[in-house]
């Protein structure tokens, strides 16, 4: 792997590029947070600006307890290429503005010998945002502890790929030291989004919207991996890291029986409130994936 860095290049309209400015924000969102389930060994959280997104990011970073934590994998959709493959950095370092994060070296080179990863180009890999828009809050909650990071961008993956890449990943999972980083917004409603589901029974279309994220969520909670993706073959939810959460519920599939993992939704936001068909709003959930058995006492 060569030296190349990858700019933090959505500071300063993302999110903010100033260092004392970017630590408090996420300190106040991380202090509005609530922990409610055990530590999490992966999250699913949205990746949007984070005027909107990252007070309901921090409810996932608030399940991270970073002691013991060596590596971080950080599967986010692709918004700009189309892929059947995932795809890994060919950078050493990804700067954010409160401090530089390492890739891992070894464990990139190691997928990349499977023969199932391409290589993303930096400028690629710079116009992405679904994996940037993470790195403050890894920064923030690791601070000065020494880890590293593997970033993988998940192409759209056939159900076959997903289990593929899933069980390819599983043993990274069963390892304690390994957190996983699952990055998704929920629901993209509106004609700009070219999905307009609603369903009149649910109340108003902000109502209809949520009601038909909560499904899929339940599916992911009850870690159904052929019952999420027969739920977005049906309704066809506009949920953009719906191939990362795939690989992550074909992960915790090969887990088991070696490992029970418990996933629970802690909050939801909407961008907006849709009311007329005109309306448009970007939906945002933080999911937390934790050992059953540590949360047994086992």
């Amino acid at each position: 792997m060569s030296a190349k860095r990858r700019r933090a290049s959505h500071a300063g309209s993302w999110y903010t590029a100033d260092a004392g400015e970017l630590e408090g924000e996420l300190r106040g969102w991380l202090g509005a947070a609530k922990a409610t389930c055990g530590t999490a060994r992966a999250i699913i959280a949205p990746h949007a600006g984070f005027s909107y997104s990252g007070p309901t990011a921090a409810w996932a970073y608030k399940h991270v307890v970073p002691d013991g934590v060596r590596r971080v994998f950080l599967l986010g959709p692709s918004h700009n290429i189309h892929s059947s493959k995932c795809l890994l950095s060919g950078c050493s370092t990804y700067e954010t503005p409160i401090g530089n994060i390492r890739v891992d070296d070894a464990v990139c080179t190691e997928l990349m010998e499977t023969g199932l990863f391409d290589e993303m180009s930096i400028s690629v890999d710079e116009r992405e945002h679904s994996l940037e828009m993470h790195l403050p809050y890894i920064a923030h909650v690791m601070g000065e502890r020494p880890y590293t990071l593997v970033p993988i961008m998940v192409g759209a993956l056939s159900e076959s790929a997903e289990a593929r890449y899933g069980k390819l990943l599983s043993r990274y999972l069963l390892d304690a030291q390994n957190l996983f980083v699952i990055s998704s917004d929920f629901c993209h409603w509106g004609e700009r989004f070219r999905f307009t589901h609603y369903d009149p029974k649910a109340g108003e279309i902000a109502d209809s919207v949520e009601a038909l994220d909560r499904q899929g969520m339940t599916l992911i909670e009850r870690q159904d991996s052929r019952g999420f993706a027969a739920y977005l073959r049906e309704f066809g939810n506009t949920i953009c890291g719906r191939h990362p959460i795939g690989v992550l519920l074909n992960a915790l599939d090969a887990c088991r029986p070696t490992a029970a993992h418990s996933c629970k939704f802690v909050r939801y936001a909407q961008s907006s409130r849709a009311r007329r068909p005109d309306d448009s709003s970007v939906s945002y959930a933080s999911g937390i994936v934790w050992s059953a058995a540590a949360a047994n006492g086992h």
